[in-house]
C-alpha cells in the first residue's frame, strides 16, 4: 500500500468477567497505543478502537458463580476496565461495549448479509449436552484433556497451554463445567462458516501474498492451519446470552462470540463516527485505509483467518495490513492465570503506584514478549525505574532544569559558535526521529523504547563530557552553548516521549512551557525551544521504587496463591468402610525421634531412629520437605509400628510416621496423647501415614 489516507487501529476486545491485568497490557494494549499516539504525532488520520467484549461463556460461567445476572457481570467489568484504561492513560477514541444497541444491529446485519449470500451451511449435528444441567455445551463449558499437547485442562475453543485452537468434540475425556459431570451427544441445528472455501484465498492473500512482513509467530501460526486444511467453523450456539440468531430456525440460539466479536471493531466505529460527525465507511470500506489489528497470540487465527474470511464473505470491507501479535507475558516465572489470581492487576498497581503509570509502561514495553514469552519480575520493575527512567531520563532532564534556572533564572541563553562536539550532538538528535519511527513502524516497540532511552543517555553524557558546573566559572560562552544544546535535547525528549510515556512528556512540556512540536520538528528544524524562552522550575519526572515496595508486592502474590491453594483444594473423598476389627489391627505408640538425617539423592525423604518403647527402629520417612533433619529430633510422634517392613532406596523402613495438615495445608505431626497408658495412642481423625 502507498502511504494511507487514514489508519483503523483495533485493539483486542477484553473479555468483562474481570480487571485488566499486566499480560492484556504488555501484549495488547500498551504496544497499539504505543503506534496509535505516533501516527497521531507524525499528522495521520487515525480511528483507535476497542470495547467489553460482553458476549461468551466466561461472562454466563462468572454469573453462575456469582449468583447474579449476565448483564450484572458485564455493567460491572465494563465500568472497571473502561475506567482503568482511562486512568492508564490508553488512548482510545472509542471504547464501546457489544451489549449496546448499535453492536446488536450490525452483527444482525453482517449475519444476515451473509446468510442472504448463501455464505454459510446449515448442519444439524450432534454436540455435547449436560442432562443435568438441561443445556447444551458450548465452548467453555467444556474442560477435557487438549488432543494436541495433553493439558488435562483445556477449554472446549481453545487450550491455554499450547494455544491450539479446537472444538468441545476434540477434546479428550471432556467434563460440564456446570455439574463435572462427563457430557452426553444429542442433536441440534447450527450454521456454519465454511473455511475451506476461502482456503484458496486464504493462501493466495497470505501465504502468496504480502504478508511475509507480518511477525513470524503470527505467519507461522497461519501457515500451520492453512495448510493442514480448513474446516467448516460453527457461527451459532445454544445459548441464551448474546445476540439472537436473526433468522428463521435461530430461536434458542445466539451469534457464536468469536462471529460477533470482532464485528464490535466496526460497531464501535460506527458509534464513534456518529459522534465526531465522520463517515465510518471511510474506515473500514476505503482502499486507502490501513488496518492494524493488535491482538495476542491467542487471537491469532481468528484475526488472521476467520474474520478476514467473513470481511472477504460480505464484499465490501477492506482487509487487515497486518496483526502484530505479542506472545505471552508470565509473571515470576509462572503463567498469569486470572482464575488463580496469579496476576498483577491495573486497577490495583494504579493504587499502589499512584502517578506512576508511566513506570509500568516502560517496564513492559521494554521486556515486551514480541518474539517469545518473556517474564515479568518486581525486582526488573524496579530496575527499570530506578536505574533507567531515574538515573538517565530523570537525571538529564533534573540537571539541565536546574542548572538553567541557577545560571540564567531559567531563560534559555544564547548559544556562540558550536564545536565539533556540539555539531555532532545536535545532528545525533536530528537523526533519532527517524530511527524511533523505523522501530514503531516495524512495530518493534521495545527496540523503539530503548533507542528513545538511548536519546537520554546521550544527553547524560553531553553533560558530563561538557561539564557546565565548572565551564561557567571559566567560559561563560561555552557554558551558554552547553545549556542551549542540553535544552534542545531535552526538548526532543519531551516529543519523542510522549507514545512511550505520555504523563512524563506532558509533566516535561510543562516544566520546558513547550508549544506543541511535532515529530518531524526535531530533524527539520533547528532550534526546538529559542533563545530567550523561559522555562519553568524543576520536577521529578520519577521517583525511586523502594526495595519495602517490591517486598509488597512479591508478599500480596504470596498471599494469593496460597489462598488460591487453600480455596481449590481437592479433598480427598472417603475410602471404603471398615469394621472395628481392622481398625484394632493397628498398633499404635507414641515414640521419641533420637536421629535423623537426609537420604541421599532424595528430595523427600528423612532416615529416622525412633525409641517406641518397646524397640529403637528405623523408619523412612516422606517429610523433607517440611522438616530439616535438626527440626525432628527429640519430637515425639505418633508410630504405626506393626506395619510390615519395607525398603525404600536399599533401607529397610520398619513402621511409619502419623502426619496430618493444618488449616493452611503444611504438614505437622499429630501429637501423642503423653498421658496414654503403655505408650499406645487411637487418635486417628484426619491422619497421614508418611
Amino acid at each position: 500500500m502507498s502511504t494511507p489516507k487514514r489508519y483503523t487501529i483495533t485493539a483486542a476486545l477484553p473479555y468483562t468477567n474481570g480487571p485488566i491485568h499486566i499480560g492484556h497490557l504488555a501484549g495488547v494494549y500498551v504496544p497499539a497505543d504505543i503506534y496509535t499516539r505516533y501516527l497521531r504525532l507524525t499528522g495521520k488520520d487515525v480511528a483507535f478502537i476497542c470495547g467489553s467484549d460482553e458476549h461468551g461463556v466466561p461472562i454466563t460461567i462468572k454469573a453462575k458463580k456469582e449468583g447474579v445476572s449476565p448483564q450484572d457481570i458485564v455493567d460491572k467489568y465494563h465500568a472497571i476496565i473502561k475506567k482503568s484504561f482511562e486512568d492508564f492513560g490508553i488512548s482510545f477514541d472509542n471504547y464501546s461495549r457489544t451489549s449496546a444497541k448499535i453492536h446488536h444491529e450490525t452483527a444482525s446485519e453482517f449475519f444476515k448479509t451473509l446468510y442472504d449470500k448463501h455464505e454459510f451451511v446449515e448442519e444439524v449435528s450432534e454436540q455435547l449436552y449436560d442432562e443435568e444441567a438441561h443445556q447444551f455445551l458450548a465452548d467453555r463449558f467444556v474442560i477435557g484433556t487438549c488432543p494436541k499437547c495433553g493439558n488435562e485442562e483445556s477449554y472446549g475453543d481453545q487450550c491455554e497451554n499450547c494455544g491450539t485452537s479446537h472444538n468441545a468434540m476434540d477434546l479428550i475425556n471432556p467434563k460440564s463445567a456446570i455439574t463435572g459431570n462427563v457430557p452426553t451427544l444429542k442433536e441440534t441445528k447450527h450454521w456454519f462458516l465454511p473455511l475451506n472455501k476461502h482456503e484458496d484465498f486464504l493462501r493466495e492473500w497470505i501465504l502468496k501474498g504480502h504478508k511475509k512482513d507480518w511477525k513470524s509467530n503470527v505467519y507461522g501460526q497461519v501457515k500451520s492451519w492453512i495448510d493442514d486444511g480448513l474446516r467448516p467453523r460453527a457461527v451459532t450456539r445454544d445459548l441464551d446470552w448474546g445476540i439472537p440468531v436473526p433468522v428463521e430456525g435461530g430461536e434458542g440460539k445466539v451469534l457464536y462470540v468469536w462471529f460477533d466479536a470482532p464485528i464490535g471493531y466496526i460497531s464501535a466505529t460506527k458509534e464513534w463516527a456518529a459522534r465526531e460527525g465522520k463517515n465510518w465507511e471511510d474506515y473500514w470500506k476505503d482502499e486507502d485505509t490501513k488496518l492494524v489489528h493488535f491482538i495476542g497470540k491467542d487471537n491469532i487465527v481468528f484475526h488472521c483467518i476467520i474474520f478476514p474470511a467473513m470481511l472477504k464473505a460480505e464484499g465490501s470491507y477492506i482487509l487487515p495490513d497486518n496483526v502484530p501479535a505479542n506472545e505471552f507475558l508470565n509473571l515470576e516465572g509462572n503463567k498469569l492465570s486470572t482464575s488463580k489470581n496469579w496476576a498483577v492487576w491495573l486497577p490495583e498497581y494504579l493504587e499502589d503506584f499512584p502517578n506512576q503509570q508511566d513506570v509500568l509502561r516502560y517496564a513492559l514495553t521494554a521486556n515486551a514478549p514480541e518474539t517469545k514469552d518473556n517474564d515479568f519480575t518486581w525486582k526488573d520493575f524496579q530496575a527499570r525505574n530506578n536505574n533507567e527512567l531515574v538515573a538517565i531520563f530523570g537525571n538529564f532532564i533534573n540537571r539541565v532544569v536546574v542548572l538553567t534556572n541557577k545560571y540564567y533564572d531559567g531563560f534559555v541563553p544564547e548559544p556562540s559558535d558550536y564545536s565539533t562536539i556540539d555539531e555532532d550532538t545536535l545532528a545525533a538528535v536530528k537523526a533519532y526521529p527517524s530511527v524511533i519511527s523505523s522501530s514503531i513502524e516495524r512495530y518493534r516497540f521495545r527496540e523503539a523504547s530503548q533507542e528513545l532511552m538511548n536519546l537520554a543517555r546521550l544527553g547524560n553524557k553531553y553533560l558530563a563530557d561538557e561539564e557546565p558546573w565548572k565551564t561557567v566559572k571559566t567560559d561563560e560562552a561555552r557554558t551558554k552553548t552547553v545549556m542551549f544544546v542540553a535544552l534542545q535535547i531535552a526538548s526532543a525528549l519531551a516529543i519523542l516521549s510522549e507514545p512511550f510515556l505520555p504523563f512524563t512528556s506532558d509533566k516535561l512540556k510543562g516544566i520546558l512551557k513547550a508549544n506543541n512540536n511535532a515529530w518531524d520538528d526535531i530533524s527539520s528544524k533547528d532550534i526546538l525551544v529559542p533563545v530567550g524562552h523561559q522555562i519553568g522550575q524543576a520536577e521529578l519526572l520519577f521517583s525511586k521504587i523502594e526495595d519495602s515496595q517490591v517486598e509488597a508486592q512479591l508478599e500480596k502474590l504470596e498471599a494469593s496463591k496460597k489462598s488460591n491453594e487453600a480455596a481449590n483444594k481437592v479433598m480427598e473423598p472417603q475410602k471404603e468402610e471398615i469394621a472395628f476389627e481392622d481398625f484394632t489391627k493397628l498398633d499404635l505408640r507414641v515414640g521419641t525421634i533420637l536421629e535423623a538425617e537426609k537420604m541421599p539423592k532424595t528430595k523427600k525423604l528423612l532416615v529416622l531412629k525412633v525409641d517406641t518403647g518397646i524397640d529403637v527402629r528405623t523408619i523412612v520417612s516422606g517429610i523433607a520437605e517440611s522438616f530439616s533433619p535438626e527440626e525432628v529430633i527429640g519430637k515425639q510422634v505418633t508410630v504405626l509400628v506393626n506395619l510390615a517392613p519395607r525398603k525404600l532406596r536399599g533401607v529397610e523402613s520398619q513402621g511409619m510416621i502419623l502426619m496430618t495438615e493444618d488449616a493452611s495445608g503444611n504438614l505437622v505431626f499429630v501429637n501423642p496423647d503423653t498421658s496414654t497408658e503403655g505408650g499406645k495412642n487411637t487418635v486417628a481423625n484426619g491422619l497421614k501415614i508418611s
